[in-house]
């Protein structure tokens, strides 16, 4: 079976496994197997627009990393195709950025002077530790390094980058030369020469950017002269084309290079050479950490855009397979004379809305760049640098979001803190401080927000399943039963926290029998926090308080298998909180119907006890009044007898008879 009958086929397990994994190393195997005329068709269109673009971004980008204009061209050619074969986005334009420019002069002006053969050399060399760092972050899966970055701080990069961006620009607009890499020494510079103004480049570099200003808001005046929605905006987003055009011409016509005005000059009319990096240790030591920082802030910029625009056409990218297409396109330009290289944001959204269908139209454009490079260079020599700069300016302040400042505001005071600390570092030390920064705050608001997470007492709401915060609903709750939600993963660094929760409710609540841990919101138990919890459950058990768990998620119970936990829990472990209220309820119930039965059982033998002391007292009583009456009795017949005896003894005797009185016999 050849390679194409299983990259086309469809009849095969096997066959779809195999596409399945080459597509995971090689994307272009994805698409390129069904590739066509239609896709052609609308992939040459956009990259004729897209290299229309490329020429004065790229001759620019080169200008402001402080290397050759056709250093520029260089980068936007194989650098294409690599990413082409290696990327999963089939939008993004890999090229030279404005802010990874700005990074990249940044770590190569201490070093060497600016022009120099070493200075080339040395962004070669940095182009190529940063693919390597990329490739390597790729084939590792770390594209979650991205998230180390929240949107306030990366939003406080590129506002802080833009206005950087315009203010290093300002200086060529003018003809005076820019200096420095933070806002400080710009402005002081700038301040400082302005008796250095050049008045013809300040005209042309002035003219050229109120051109672009209202090229950009001319969209609404194209429509209304009748211009379609879409033929508007080719047109606007062909302003530094045309601006390029006129300025060239007009360079050319009144020979302004001779006036002192600065030109792009001759350009080499070849293909990119080779070109070989150096390997030497205190270079790479030097660019180690710039190259860093320039793949995270490069990847996150590319990322973020890949995958916006792939969300509407419902495709989806890989940021692990990403990190190896920018690497590829990386280690490409520093094998042929480039600079480091990442996904640009004006020309992606031009290759998007001009209709590019797979990574094919991005290595149409390096053949288009190409074409330029061999045959059209001599037209490109009167391009004056003012209209660069221009072009930069108007490029770099589409970075600065200040809705996003005020909005954020608004919203979170500590992601604003976090946003205005990157902004400020950036200004005052750099780009490279400023990414640091930015990572190190993002990490600092993490740690610190998670390390008090939000907890609820929850109580069940009447007629349903549902528990919800006391705090804010009416909710049945029971005084021997405490819910305690935990609405974060528990790890080392709030795993205090939650002791302290627990062991203040414990203080509160005098009559709590029961407490639940509500884990449903809990994705992680680490190994401290497990040394909590069995500290959680030993306290309670002391206090004669049973720990339950409900709603563990099935990650989280396989990890607390591993240990003895389980086997030592006072109490059980329920699937739902309702499972464990009722479970609970229903055990409290028996108790206190036991303890009602056991009540009434000693009350009732109290009871019958009394009733048969009482009995006894009555029979006592009874027997002694009967012995009394008896006696009485008999005291009475005695005493009828006596009577009756004394009377017969007085009785007068009978006639003749009579006898003297004899005492009686008692």
């Amino acid at each position: 079976m050849n390679l194409w009958r299983r990259l086309t086929g469809n009849d095969s397990r096997e066959q779809i496994h195999f596409r399945a994994r080459l597509a995971r190393y090689f994307p272009i195997t994805s698409w390129a197997p069904y590739y066509n005329r239609h896709l052609l068709s609308e992939d040459l269109v956009a990259s004729v627009i897209v290299t229309l673009m490329v020429i004065p971004q790229a001759l620019a980008y080169a200008i402001l990393a402080g290397l050759p204009a056709i250093t520029g061209l260089y980068a936007s050619m194989l650098p294409l195709i690599l990413y082409s074969i290696f990327g999963t986005s089939r939008t993004l334009a890999v090229g030279p950025m404005a802010i990874v420019s700005l990074m990249t002069a940044a770590a190569l002006s201490p070093l060497f002077a600016s022009g120099t053969a070493a200075y080339s050399q040395a962004a070669v060399t940095l182009a190529m530790l940063s693919g390597l760092i990329l490739a390597v972050m790729g084939l590792l899966r770390l594209g979650f390094f991205a998230n180390f970055l929240s949107h306030p701080v990366v939003s406080g990069l590129l506002t802080a980058s833009g206005v950087l961006i315009a203010a290093s620009q300002f200086a060529s607009l003018i003809g005076i030369g820019g200096s420095g890499f933070t806002l400080i020494d710009q402005l002081t510079h700038l301040l400082t020469h302005l008796n250095a103004l050049h008045w013809p480049t300040l005209v042309l570099g002035v003219s050229a950017l109120v051109f672009l200003l209202l090229m950009r808001r001319a969209g609404p005046v194209l429509r209304k002269m009748g211009l379609s929605a879409g033929t508007a905006t080719f047109i606007v987003r062909l302003g530094p084309v045309i601006a390029v055009a006129i300025t060239t011409l007009v360079s050319w016509a009144m020979n302004l290079p001779a006036q002192g005005v600065n030109v792009v000059g001759d350009i080499p009319a070849h293909l990119p050479p080779l070109s070989l990096p150096s390997f030497e240790p205190g270079l790479l030591r030097d660019l180690l950490l710039p190259a860093f920082l320039i793949s995270v802030v490069g990847f996150i910029e590319s990322v973020s855009l890949a995958q916006m625009l792939a969300a509407r056409r419902r495709e989806r990218i890989s940021p692990d397979q990403e990190l190896v297409g920018l690497g590829a396109a990386n280690l490409a330009a520093a094998f042929t004379s480039g600079m480091p290289v990442t996904g640009s944001l004006s020309r992606t959204v031009i290759n998007f809305d001009a209709g590019a269908r797979t990574p094919a139209a991005g290595a149409f454009a390096a053949l288009g760049v190409g074409l330029v490079i061999l045959f059209l260079t001599s037209l490109i020599a009167y391009l004056p640098i003012a209209t660069l700069a221009a072009s930069i300016i108007v490029s770099a302040m589409t970075l600065v979001d200040l809705p996003g400042l005020r909005r954020t505001w608004h919203y979170s005071r500590s992601d604003f803190a976090a946003m205005l600390i990157t902004i400020l570092l950036t200004f005052i030390e750099g780009v490279e401080a400023g990414v640091m920064a930015g990572v190190g705050v993002s990490l600092a608001l993490y740690l610190y927000r998670t390390s008090r997470p939000h907890t609820a007492e929850v109580g069940r709401l009447a007629g349903t399943e549902h528990f919800r915060n006391i705090q804010r609903h009416e909710a049945e709750v029971d005084d021997e039963i405490a819910l305690l939600r935990v609405d974060e993963s528990l790890y080392f660094a709030n795993a205090r926290y939650l002791e302290d929760t627990v062991y203040g409710m414990l203080a509160d609540r005098d009559n709590m029998k029961h407490l639940v841990l509500i884990c449903s919101a809990v994705n992680l138990i680490d190994a401290s926090a497990l040394e909590s919890l069995e500290a959680i459950n030993s306290r309670l058990k002391d206090s004669q308080v049973a720990l339950h768990l409900a709603e563990v998620k099935g990650p989280v119970m396989d990890q607390l298998s591993k240990s003895d936990f389980l086997d030592h829990l006072t109490g059980e472990a329920y699937l739902s909180t309702f499972a464990a209220w009722t479970d609970i309820r229903h055990r409290l119930d028996d108790e206190r119907a036991a303890l009602l039965a056991s009540k009434e059982a000693s009350s009732e033998t109290s009871t019958e006890a009394s009733k048969e002391s009482s009995t006894e007292v009555s029979n006592e009583c009874s027997t002694e009044a009967s012995n009394e009456a008896l006696a009485g009795e008999t005291s009475e017949a005695d005493t009828e007898g006596s009577d009756r005896q004394s009377a017969e003894t007085h009785e007068p005797a009978p006639s003749g008879l009579d006898k003297p009185a004899q005492p009686s016999d008692r």
